[in-house]
């Protein structure tokens, strides 16, 4: 069945790929933009990996704000499907939650609420694994696992992740909305083009060697291939409303990362062994980026991809793979090294 699909944030790194997934199947695309200027970028993007260029007849785009009303109603008119992956998602945590809680909870609503209001039942979620991960808890965890926000140290990423997911399920509730959620780790792979935004920029930390110890945390990864996917057998799969899906391929350490592109480019100076945690605390009170993962010290965060396993017919493109993946496009591009 071919879909017409109001994307929001087409622009983001995941949001291209989900674009690229979705006209290569033959549906309809439009794609929201706070600024339309950017729409040539999007194009530019996709048209090099689409299987029919004329693809790009089937993309349109419209200028929305999460943070506004004004346009929502109109980009939604004459759409069968929305996958609303908008989100900000920032590699240093801001002063102000406010400002990554607000646009993230209200922009979700605002769009569930357009989506009402022009008759479209079907959504799909980019949430994160951020709003499954409960930092209280050291087991696997999997989609029946929450957040736990009265925990000290939650990031304000994972508030606003977990209370706009929270928001969506209780506004799909009461309005008949077929909802389902995509809940990814870390997102690694390759770009469509040179903005990726803030997904690879830790990536491209480790690279450039910035850090001569890596703190002992460690985190679930993806490939940004395989969570565009999960969006489009979600959107086939009407069984899927109502559920919540992990994306992600396991788990690795900062550390391991480290040794991969190590063994990679062995001339480079990246570190590979873990610093002190004593010594991780003491650099958190001169850099923000090391401060937001503080509370994790001595983690590897797991959870389960069972779900998206056994009911998408997901087979993950593994962890080392995806990480190699990223590296060798930063490389390609110029982003580290000469």
């Amino acid at each position: 069945m071919t879909e017409v699909i109001l994307l929001t944030g087409i622009s983001g790194f995941i949001a291209k790929h989900i674009a690229l997934c979705a006209l290569n199947r033959g549906h309809v695309v439009k794609g929201t933009l706070r600024s339309p200027d950017r729409a040539e970028e999007v194009r530019a993007a996709l048209r090099p990996h689409l299987k029919d260029p004329a693809a790009l007849d089937r993309l349109s785009f419209a200028a929305t704000d999460l943070e506004r009303d004004d346009g929502w109603d109109a980009a939604m008119q004459g759409m069968t499907a929305v996958i609303h992956c908008a989100s900000p998602f920032p590699l240093v945590q801001p002063r102000d939650e406010g400002a990554l809680i607000r646009p993230a909870v209200d922009g979700t609503l605002r769009v569930l609420r357009a989506a009402k209001a022009a008759g479209v039942a079907r959504v799909i979620l980019t949430s994160s694994a951020v709003a499954v991960v409960n930092n209280g808890k050291d087991a696997l965890q999997d989609e029946n696992d929450w957040c736990d926000l009265s925990l000290p140290g939650t990031t304000a990423y994972a508030r606003s992740k977990t209370l706009a997911e929270k928001a969506a399920w209780e506004f799909a509730k009461a309005n008949g909305l077929k909802l389902t959620t995509i809940n990814p780790g870390m997102v690694a792979g390759p770009p469509l083009d040179d903005h990726y935004g803030a997904s690879l920029d830790l990536l491209v930390r480790i690279l450039k060697g910035r850090d001569p110890l890596m703190p002992p945390v460690g985190f679930p990864f993806v490939d940004v291939r395989d969570v565009a996917e999960m969006h489009l057998r979600a959107l086939d799969r009407r069984e899927t409303a109502g559920k919540r899906y992990i994306a992600a391929a396991g788990s690795i350490t900062l550390a391991g990362i480290g040794q991969l592109f190590k063994a990679a480019w062995p001339t480079r100076k990246i570190a590979t062994r873990e610093a002190p945690r004593v010594a991780m605390r003491l650099l958190g009170l001169f850099d923000p980026s090391v401060r937001s993962i503080l509370p994790k010290l001595g983690r590897l965060e797991r959870v389960s991809n069972l779900r998206a396993v056994q009911e998408l017919g997901m087979t993950f493109i593994p962890v080392n793979q995806a990480l190699k993946a990223s590296a060798d496009w930063l490389v390609r591009a110029g982003k580290i090294w000469a």
